[in-house]
């Protein structure tokens, strides 16, 4: 197990851990039944807490943030010697510990996406982890909750029996329902993004070869024109605002502004 501890990418604290510490960190607070907020950030999320002080207070609040994607692994490495040799990829990250929780005998609720992928999903995860307990699934509304949806959402999350609640929402709004949530379920909060269509086998994941050369965005952009922003403005930017930290140029310690109002993302 690795676990180089806690450090600030522009501002946002990232955990330098490996699959083995971040799988049993989660599996432990689903055990406990406790509060715990955990998310896999690349560039782009990471990004969303460097240009909105309220984010970056919301994910610095997260009990574990991993580095999902190579560029955030390779900072950690040149700015702090963490010495991680690889990164802890969401979709694996999400795989991994249902593998667990069914060895284990977890129940895991799954939020977020849509129904057709939820179901392809809960197929394809029934088939490849024998004995995996899903205690329920719903999807996203798209849009925001009134407060009388939030708290019969967590009523209905909670009488499942459910051990750790897994949330597909895109980034940043499953990093919001994971800091309004976590205190609200009192149980462990995993955002994983992109990994429910991944594994619902509807949407491609990036070629290995790309994933290890930080490409992977490439790979998403052409299968997702739409996304072009999110990369051609976000990827350079983080490039040069790290290379101001590493000037000191940057300061990387500010925690962000607690958020003044509640979004409710679902």
């Amino acid at each position: 197990m690795i676990d180089a501890g806690r450090h600030s990418i522009l501002g946002v604290k990232i955990n330098a851990v490996d699959y083995e510490t971040a799988v049993d960190r989660i599996v432990r607070a689903a055990h406990e039944r406790r509060g715990f907020a955990a998310s896999a950030l690349a560039v782009h999320g990471l990004m969303t807490g460097v240009m909105d002080e309220e984010q970056r207070y919301r994910l610095n609040s997260f009990d574990l943030l991993v580095p999902d994607g190579q560029p955030v692994r390779w900072a950690l490495n040149w700015l702090y010697r963490t010495g991680l040799k690889d990164r802890v990829y969401g979709p694996n990250l999400m795989r991994t510990v249902c593998a667990r929780a069914a060895k284990e005998g977890l129940g895991i609720f799954f939020y977020g996406s849509t129904e057709e992928i939820l179901l392809a999903m809960k197929k394809n995860l029934e088939e490849t982890y024998p004995g995996i307990r899903i205690a329920g699934m719903e999807s996203s509304k798209f849009r925001q909750l009134t407060p009388g949806e939030r708290d019969a959402l967590a009523d209905r999350i909670r009488s499942t029996g459910g051990s750790l609640v897994m949330v597909g929402l895109g980034c940043p709004r499953q990093e919001v329902w994971g800091y309004e949530f976590r205190d609200l379920l009192q149980l462990p909060v995993l955002t994983v993004g992109a990994a429910f269509p991944f594994t619902a086998g509807k949407v491609r994941q990036a070629p290995k070869g790309l994933q290890n050369l930080g490409l992977e965005w490439a790979f998403r952009l052409c299968m997702e024109p739409r996304l072009w922003r999110r990369y051609l403005f976000l990827n350079p930017a983080y490039l040069v605002l790290l290379l101001l930290q590493a000037l000191g140029l940057f300061d990387s310690s500010a925690e962000g502004r607690k958020p003044t109002r509640e979004l409710l993302y679902g």
